[in-house]
């Protein structure tokens, strides 16, 4: 593959803790939803349930907006229809507002990020493997593919940029039937996220394919984000805005390759989305159940910051986006002028202390959905603003932190 295909954001990290003097915290009840002209939405509830997970804090446990607004800090977005969204510091932790954080929904391809977060350790790049007619044969009706074909070899590195790109479930099915089976995967998956402590998802599937008892949260799903970022080739496949994946073979002819993009609308500009300057990531999904839903990170000066939302309920088809990158907007110009709502916390083999209690264990049986409702860095392409950017050394990073002032939170 041709480096020129491949795009990747490559920044510098800082952390930079915001102040935790400020006026109290308040909700503000979430909009309604008209119906009118937004995407595929859940058939459920439209309220959150009244008691949810204070993993993180107990302000996250509380239905409604959770913000505390310094002197001179901006006012939130007017128009967010999310049902649930959080904006994060990426590299401290640190939620700077949130709505319905721990609203267990259906995820849709964000579900992705746990799949690849679980299995890409496990799977060298460079491995090639001959895909058979059975790996393919559980991929859902109606998927998002990429074009992986029976009976044709790929490499790993290829069959993960047809997940990151393509949101393919086709590739997902086949990296799966590499880590040992689809229930094996899903196994892994629920394993990593209870290790993660993103303890509102639930796994069904290593695809996102809707399913009743698949759920997570906007909370998890920056957790997820997050921890995925640790690793540099995540870090690469979720970064890259275009590439050549391969297509057929003729007798005696060289195969050929066709060229895929990313689905990310604020990397790409794709169906007149402005790209967002500074975006390096993550991932979108749609389904009939999960409306849209996208978890991005974006840098901004040494800021970086992560950004989850969950299915609004108006807008056209690029609401999600437009929500997104209204909520970096904000939290690139809050930072620091307000008092933080929560923390993303550590993985459970590094927290000492207790964060909180999920909604609901998993080994007592899922919530039904919406219930309640690393190796070495060299040259590379940056995606700011749309265009691309040759970069001096290094790579974009999230260096994980865990907040100093953690146990004032309140964790509940």
């Amino acid at each position: 593959m041709s480096a020129k295909k491949t795009a990747l954001t490559v920044l510098s990290a800082a952390l930079l803790i915001p102040s935790v003097l400020g006026v109290p915290a308040h909700a503000v009840p979430a909009p309604p939803a008209d119906g009118k002209g937004g995407p595929a939405k859940a058939p459920s509830a439209a309220a959150p349930p009244a008691s949810m997970s204070t993993v993180g804090g107990s302000l996250l446990g509380q239905p409604g907006t959770q913000v505390s607004l310094l002197p001179g800090a901006p006012s939130l977005p007017a128009n967010l229809s999310g049902r649930s969204w959080v904006v994060a510091d990426a590299d401290s932790g640190e939620i700077l507002a949130a709505h319905n954080a721990h609203w267990r929904l259906p995820p849709a391809s964000t579900m992705k990020m746990l799949f690849a977060d679980t299995v890409l350790p496990n799977l060298p790049k460079d491995r090639v493997h001959k895909v058979t007619e059975e790996e393919l044969s559980g991929v859902g009706s109606g998927s998002s593919l990429v074009g992986v074909k029976e009976d044709y070899e790929y490499s790993v590195h290829d069959l993960w940029l047809g997940v990151f790109l393509m949101s393919g479930n086709d590739a997902v099915h086949v990296l799966s039937a590499m880590n040992g089976g689809v229930e094996k995967t899903v196994k892994d998956m629920q394993a990593h996220a209870e290790e993660l402590q993103a303890l509102d998802t639930h796994v069904v599937s290593p695809d996102g394919y809707d399913s009743p008892e698949q759920v997570s949260s906007a909370y998890d799903l920056t957790l997820i984000a997050r921890s995925g970022l640790q690793k540099q080739d995540f870090r690469e496949y979720c970064g890259t805005a275009n590439a050549d994946f391969p297509g057929k073979q003729g007798a005696g002819k060289a195969r050929e390759s066709f060229g895929i993009q990313n689905t990310n609308r604020l990397m790409t500009g794709a169906h007149g989305m402005a790209p967002y300057k500074g975006i390096a990531g993550v991932k979108n999904g749609t389904t009939t159940m999960a409306g849209s839903t996208f978890t991005g990170v974006a840098q901004q000066g040494s800021r970086k910051l992560l950004v989850t939302v969950m299915n609004p309920s108006t807008g056209g088809g690029n609401a999600v986006y437009e929500q997104t990158s209204a909520l970096f907007d904000w939290g690139f110009a809050a930072a620091g002028k307000v008092k933080p709502v929560g923390e993303l916390v550590p993985p459970k083999s590094e927290d000492t202390s207790s964060y909180g209690s999920p909604a609901q264990s998993h080994e007592g049986g899922p919530a039904a959905a919406g219930a309640g409702a690393g190796g070495g860095v060299g040259t590379a392409l940056g995606v700011a603003g749309g265009a691309l950017v040759l970069l001096a050394g290094g790579a974009f990073v999230v260096n994980r932190r865990w907040p100093r002032g953690r146990r004032g939170m309140g964790h509940g």
